[in-house]
């Protein structure tokens, strides 16, 4: 108990400081860019408190991987924006009370928080004494790498889609838009289930089921899908690509005649 409360306590003071940043220059959105930096913390502490052998260095590394990798496209994106992410400056106008409380406990405390959570099998297996390489590990590592390879694929077709003046204003269909909605967000998902494959080789590591089950429904159905489809209703071609094409796990798109 006293080694979680010492990661979480960990990630809270490293997303007050970014809070410090946000607020200052009124840039809420800031957060997005550090929301993988708390999972870097969650993973650096644990494996500085463990035995540190092969496995944790493995499962450590990916979560640093898929952090940094996801820090940097959210800080491009974010840099390109004009401005404070509408979501946040919508969600101010809410509140009751002081603006910089409602914040910090409501956005930043909250996905520190969350982080942590999510963090439970990167948690598991560097707190325990499980230092080999198993099949499992092996079958865990194959299913992230899938997932980062679909994720990072996903975000650079619609990168290059966004920056083709003769797109502009048109819908990403193609690549792997067009057998999911979301391939990023699937990809995401799935390299939390690798890992999660992995704390399986750890005494009780069954109990992680808990990171790929939160973050899976974050991506669902709280900050991942919805808010991403709502900026695209009533957008041209939206209605027919959204009943074609399946909204998360990759499938054949469906033929409406």
């Amino acid at each position: 108990m006293a080694e979680l409360i010492i990661i979480l306590g960990s990630v809270l003071v490293y997303i007050s400081i970014v809070f410090s940043i946000a607020w200052s220059r009124r840039r809420l959105d800031i957060v997005d860019i550090a929301w993988g930096g708390g999972f870097i913390v969650a993973a650096l502490v644990s494996f500085f408190m463990g035995q540190q052998g092969l496995l944790q260095l493995l499962v450590t590394g990916l979560v640093i991987i898929w952090g940094v990798r996801l820090a940097y496209s959210i800080f491009r994106r974010t840099l390109a924006a004009q401005g404070e992410d509408p979501r946040y400056t919508e969600l101010r106008k809410t509140w009751k009370g002081n603006a910089a409380v409602n914040a910090y406990f409501r956005i930043f405390v909250t996905q520190g928080i969350l982080a942590t959570i999510v963090s439970a099998a990167v948690i598991m297996v560097n707190l325990s004494n499980t230092m080999g390489i198993s099949l499992l590990v092996v079958t865990g590592l194959v299913i992230w790498i899938i997932g980062f390879v679909f994720e990072s694929i996903g975000d650079a077709q619609l990168k290059k889609h966004l920056a083709d003046p003769s797109k502009k204003g048109t819908l990403m269909t193609s690549g792997l838009w067009k057998y999911t909605r979301h391939p990023n967000y699937f990809g995401e998902s799935i390299q939390w289930w690798g890992i999660y494959l992995i704390a399986l080789s750890v005494p009780f590591g069954w109990a992680a089921i808990i990171s790929p089950l939160v973050i899976t429904y974050l991506l669902l159905f709280v900050s991942g899908v919805p808010p991403t489809e709502k900026r695209f209703t009533g957008r041209s071609g939206w209605d027919e690509y959204r009943k074609r094409t399946s909204v998360f796990v990759p499938w054949f798109r469906r033929n409406l005649n």
